[in-house]
């Protein structure tokens, strides 16, 4: 029985990606609540036949790049060069000692490839040595001369957009690659032209209409609005949390820092805002509640700072497809004064989430010294998540519920 073969990735993220406006390179804004590099890298990673990602980096973009794809599965990082060519050409080095069979070469800037189209071209290289995704061009399409004049029109029954990932026999797109270095020419602007002028006969596999190139500001508003019309699972869970006064000089509200005469009684640091973040998060997720996930049983989260509550409660909404609309948080009590840090903690609420500071709303009231808050005795909080999932439930359809 042949052994399997081994196929690797390349993703091409050097660009510094001007046309796309102010933001920093393209590839590390955000897309949909995700970074652009990690939506691109998130299916290489995950596909069952690709055992290695090789990002290739601008040096600068070192951090940037480190943050931007926590989590993902992939080979260290390698510098990219002065252009495209050349820094697939230093992926590829950085690949030999790996020994794929087959490689797929994918810009970091189409955010949107699906692994249906990983395993086409994976299954097209494999056949033809060569091959790219394609998709048919719909509009006419015209030659223009220097003084801007018609000068053909195309058949474009015999055109076609192409995308990537391109896909190749590892050995031989290698040796074209150090072919042109050997003979001075830079100048490829993909690598199916270079294959070609090595000689090679490039293939072509169905590619995607949604696996499109993000290159001006425009792109990514178009595309902020595909994903947000998808997410029409629109969900509202509520939280709340109480913690009473104990020995202190401080205590943490909202991922807050607040100077006080007293302290929490808590197995956590006792933060009662995130707290009822968390569970309005998991509420409109229907995925239990606070006490479920980190059980205060349980040692480790004894002192935790409970930013880390909030961030998973987040990630699982992420995890989902799904985007934070909205997050509320209303606290109870007289002292300490929330006014004066109202800002500071939608701010920290807003970094914890990985949203919008104008997604976050803190307010604050008194119980008039009516009750345990009015004593002074301890804070308690309510919060409201609002959130977008797409629209997966089991047994509906465009008629409704299903037996």
């Amino acid at each position: 029985m042949p052994k399997p073969e081994r196929t690797a990735a390349i993703l091409v993220a050097a660009g510094r990606g001007l046309r796309a406006g102010a933001g920093g390179p393209k590839q590390y804004r955000t897309i949909g609540g995700r970074t652009v590099i990690y939506r691109a890298m998130e299916t290489f990673s995950g596909h069952p036949d690709v055992f290695a990602v090789q990002p290739v980096v601008n040096p600068d973009d070192a951090a940037l790049f480190s943050e931007a794809v926590a989590g993902l599965r992939h080979q260290p990082p390698t510098p990219g060069g002065a252009t495209r060519q050349a820094s697939v050409h230093a992926g590829l080095e950085a690949l030999a000692k790996e020994k794929p069979d087959i490689v797929l070469i994918h810009d970091a800037a189409r955010p949107f490839v699906t692994s249906a189209v990983i395993s086409r071209a994976i299954a097209a290289t494999a056949r033809t040595g060569a091959a790219i995704p394609v998709v048919p061009v719909t509009d006419t399409i015209k030659v223009i001369g220097g003084s801007a004049d018609v000068e053909a029109t195309p058949d474009r029954a015999r055109l076609r957009i192409a995308q990537t990932p391109q896909a190749f026999r590892f050995d031989v797109i290698l040796q074209a690659h150090r072919r042109a270095v050997r003979e001075g020419r830079n100048d490829f602007t993909d690598d199916a032209a270079l294959a070609e002028w090595a000689g090679l006969t490039v293939a072509t596999f169905e590619g995607d209409p949604a696996n499109m190139k993000l290159t001006t500001s425009e792109d990514f508003v178009r595309e902020e609005a595909r994903l947000a019309s998808q997410l029409g699972d629109i969900r509202t869970g509520t939280g709340y949390d109480v913690h009473a006064f104990g020995d202190g000089d401080h205590v943490m509200i909202c991922g807050v820092r607040v100077p006080h005469a007293k302290g929490f009684l808590a197995h956590s640091d006792g933060d009662v805002g995130l707290h009822a973040l968390v569970d309005a998060v998991l509420g409109a997720l229907a995925d239990g509640d606070i006490g479920s996930h980190f059980p205060p049983s349980d040692a480790r989260w004894k002192g935790a700072s409970s930013d880390q509550f909030l961030k998973y409660a987040v990630e699982r909404v992420t995890a989902r497809g799904g985007r934070i609309a909205n997050l509320e948080v209303t606290l109870i009590c007289e002292r300490p004064k929330i006014g004066p840090l109202r800002d500071t903690m939608r701010a920290r609420i807003a970094e914890i989430s990985g949203i919008h500071i104008s997604r976050v709303a803190v307010k604050a009231t008194t119980s008039e010294r009516l009750g345990f808050t009015g004593r002074e005795e301890g804070i308690a909080a309510t919060a409201s998540a609002t959130i977008r999932l797409p629209w997966e439930d089991e047994g509906w359809n465009d008629k409704g519920w299903s037996a």
